[in-house]
């Protein structure tokens, strides 16, 4: 299959690394980014990120036949650094072509080097100016950028004042790689602020979701279109980290609920997930003891961790928002429709290179 998407209009560093008409990136958003958005997405000209940290490693390579199957554009995998094998994944990656390789936490030197090898673009998610710089230094090729607006596991920094910290901090180290911003986008205006502070493209979540090419049930989709700027909230006691998500009745008592009276819920959560990945409990202990020092979780966050997949799925995939969470940026309460990843790739470009003309005229 060739792109449908509309003709280039913004040309950057990082659609000219990824081979995609439009700097617009689709994030990997677990039980959301499948074959079907994800090509939907390349196809439309933009850059798709499949989710793999919800997927078995059969189901992986099942995604990515499926996504190669739909679309003959470029495409990218999210990878859990931490998880017992990412090297097998990465693999997986070189072995089918994979065009991006994307990174929720750091993956280590010696796996960079073997994507790059293989011509893979490395691109990690960072949070701070320190961890773009200590990434770009190992050879990353782009950096993704998400402020506090975005949805799911966040930082408190709105990304007007972390992208600038992020670019400059690049600059000052000396490295010159394109950076997506994240967090807060869902138009043309978006992108072409994110063009003028220096990135290269932006990134989005809760747009795509609430999108026609989304396999989230209908009614869940509406669920986020009948909410407000004010309707997310950034909690910790879904797995131990901080989480924006809808505030949903279940987010709401698991606010105001102890930790003793959680502990039921989280073993038999923790139990289910453990059947549906296929793990074994040594796996699912090396997993934990990776993610804690990686991201130095206490015990009590860890035996909340295998909480998020369940709960996610529950409400992104099954619909039942009375025992799942939704994850959300902040942009679900100014989006008010659902169209086909055609239709939103184009009118973001268009505007946006409408906008960058009109801020041009100002010019003297």
């Amino acid at each position: 299959m060739t792109s449908t998407g509309t003709e280039q209009r913004i040309r950057t560093p990082f659609t000219d690394l990824v081979g995609v008409p439009h700097p617009i990136v689709q994030t990997g958003m677990g039980w959301v980014s499948g074959p079907r958005l994800v090509s939907g997405t390349a196809n439309a000209g933009g850059l798709g990120i499949l989710a793999s940290a919800t997927m078995t490693f059969a189901e992986l390579e099942r995604a990515i036949v499926e996504v190669k199957g739909r679309t003959d554009e470029p495409f990218g995998v999210n990878l859990r650094a931490d998880a017992g094998d990412a090297a097998d994944r990465c693999q997986l990656l070189i072995d089918h072509g994979v065009k991006v390789a994307s990174f929720a936490l750091a993956p280590k030197p010696e796996l960079i080097a073997k994507l790059k090898e293989h011509d893979i673009v490395v691109m990690p998610s960072i949070g701070a100016a320190k961890h773009a710089k200590k990434v770009a230094g190992w050879g990353a090729d782009a950096v993704m950028v998400q402020g506090g607006e975005g949805g799911g596991h966040t930082g408190p920094i709105p990304t007007t004042l972390l992208l600038p910290t992020v670019l400059d901090g690049l600059l000052d180290a000396g490295h010159d790689i394109p950076v997506i911003a994240a967090g807060g986008f869902f138009d043309g205006r978006g992108l072409a602020a994110a063009l003028s502070y220096g990135a290269a493209g932006i990134g989005m979540g809760t747009r795509f979701l609430l999108t026609r090419d989304s396999a989230v049930p209908d009614a869940v989709k509406q669920l986020y279109l009948s909410q407000g700027l004010t309707d997310t909230v950034v909690t910790a006691k879904v797995d131990g980290m901080p989480h924006r998500m809808l505030r949903t009745p279940l987010v709401e008592s698991l606010e105001e609920t102890s930790a003793v009276r959680r502990l039921g819920p989280t073993a038999r959560r923790t139990l289910e997930f453990k059947r549906s990945s296929g793990m074994s409990w040594p796996q699912l202990l090396k997993d934990g003891r990776a993610m804690r020092r990686a991201q130095g979780r206490t015990l009590g966050q860890m035996a909340l961790a295998a909480n998020t997949p369940t709960m996610l799925r529950a409400g992104l995939v099954e619909g039942d928002t009375s025992a799942g969470v939704l994850a959300s940026g902040q942009v679900v309460g100014v989006i008010d429709d659902l169209p086909s990843c055609a239709e939103l790739v184009e009118r973001i470009v268009v505007q946006a290179a409408a906008e960058l003309r009109r801020a041009g005229s100002y010019v003297v």
